[in-house]
């Protein structure tokens, strides 16, 4: 993204502590958790959660509740966000929908009306260029009337007999139409996205299009600035995968407040709100998946913790440096190592840690034994700590406290 022409005059400056401490209690790492909420509450906090098919420990949208609220149970992190009315009984409001915000996301149902914008992006020019069979989209509009809510596998097949991305007509057809918002993702099972059409699913108060894309975006780009505390241009429109120019044509009235903050070299906006109340607390020590909110855009994550991350799971064996799935460790409000898990029967295993120094030795083995207890583990092996060897009979001990 290039930077807007008109810089704003800063009302605010901040020093890159206080940035950090905000981005912290922003996303709900600094300060007491809000239990009562729980896991719904971390969802309408953040504004997204990301979803990905990789799954180690557990999937990314279950460790993003865990890192804030700790043991929550994770079939409590399921049914929180998606509600399963029983069968012949009347639908129950729905908490979340599906869609593409960040990427693809699970996002509080109430701001079904705020991705509207793009919902008419997507009729006006389709994600995809795959072809369709004359009568495929209505077909599966037609089933899903008929039937009530379905898989893909249950409208035809999610794929042909091709690659994974090989997805058949039926699977495409409906994708199209959540992307257009004519059918939409309210519950998954077994990890399987249940398709119904939004006029039955969506409440009836917030099934519309009627906010023009200007309020769509002032909205989320409020929302993203409060769930960053504070953030750039490319920080905050990132959030919701914005274009630069959405940006800076709402946000003078989005109720963000322009800042400078030291030893950052662009403009920051930020929370009023954040602002006014100095953030105060413990900080939680946790692993954090790499597609947490607090980490998942690298520039921002080295401009705050100095702290350079890179998922490798899509990188060749060869030219992993920290492995599959590392996942970031927050300690005290500083990024103080990586994990690479995995699962052996009961226990988790650390397949390669990498140590900050001696001190991080406490906190990674606390966030491991807490992982492990989570996910039913009982216990914690540590396979090789890649940059600092002579540690690992340190981190072994702290295990067995």
């Amino acid at each position: 993204m290039t930077e807007p022409t008109r810089i704003p005059r800063p009302e605010a400056t901040l020093t890159a502590d206080e940035a950090r401490r905000l981005a912290l209690r922003a996303q709900g790492f600094l300060g007491a958790p809000d239990r009562k909420a729980g896991v719904r509450g971390v969802l309408r906090h953040l504004g997204a959660v990301q979803l990905d098919t990789i799954s180690v420990l557990a999937r990314s949208h279950e460790l993003i509740p865990y890192a804030r609220l700790g043991a929550v149970g994770r079939t409590t992190v399921e049914r929180a966000y998606w509600t399963t009315a029983s069968p012949g009984a009347a639908a129950a409001r729905p908490h979340a929908f599906e869609y593409w915000s960040h990427a693809a996301c699970i996002l509080p149902i109430e701001e079904w009306p705020h991705f509207a914008f793009r919902r008419r992006a997507y009729r006006a020019r389709p994600h995809w260029h795959h072809d369709l069979p004359a009568g495929a989209y209505d077909q599966v509009i037609k089933q899903l009337r008929a039937e009530g809510p379905l898989t893909a596998t249950e409208l035809g097949g999610a794929k042909n007999k091709g690659e994974w991305w090989d997805w058949s007509d039926s699977k495409i057809a409906v994708e199209r139409a959540l992307m257009h918002g004519e059918v939409v993702c309210v519950e998954r099972r077994g990890w399987k996205r249940v398709y119904d059409l939004a006029e039955r699913a969506v409440p009836d108060d917030l099934l519309h299009d009627d906010l023009d894309d200007r309020e769509c975006l002032r909205r989320l780009v409020r929302l993203a600035g409060q769930a960053l505390g504070v953030g750039t241009r490319a920080d905050i429109a990132d959030y919701h995968r914005l274009k630069g120019e959405q940006f800076d044509a709402v946000v003078a009235d989005s109720g963000l407040v322009p800042v400078t903050v030291e030893g950052w070299d662009k403009p920051a906006w930020a929370d009023p709100e954040a602002l006014a109340a100095p953030p105060r607390g413990r900080h939680r020590t946790t692993l954090l998946s790499p597609f947490d909110s607090l980490v998942w855009e690298r520039a921002r994550t080295e401009r705050i913790f100095g702290f350079t991350h890179r998922l490798e799971a899509y990188v060749p064996k060869p030219k992993r440096i920290h492995g599959y799935f590392a996942m970031p460790v927050l300690a005290g409000g500083r990024l103080v190592g990586r994990v690479d898990p995995a699962r052996e029967g009961g226990t988790l295993v650390a397949k390669q840690v990498s140590l900050e120094g001696p001190k991080a030795v406490p906190a990674v083995a606390q966030a491991l034994l807490e992982a492990a207890e989570w996910v039913g583990c009982d216990a914690v092996r540590v396979e090789r700590v890649a940059d600092r060897p002579e540690l690992t009979a340190d981190l072994v001990r702290a295990l067995g406290r």
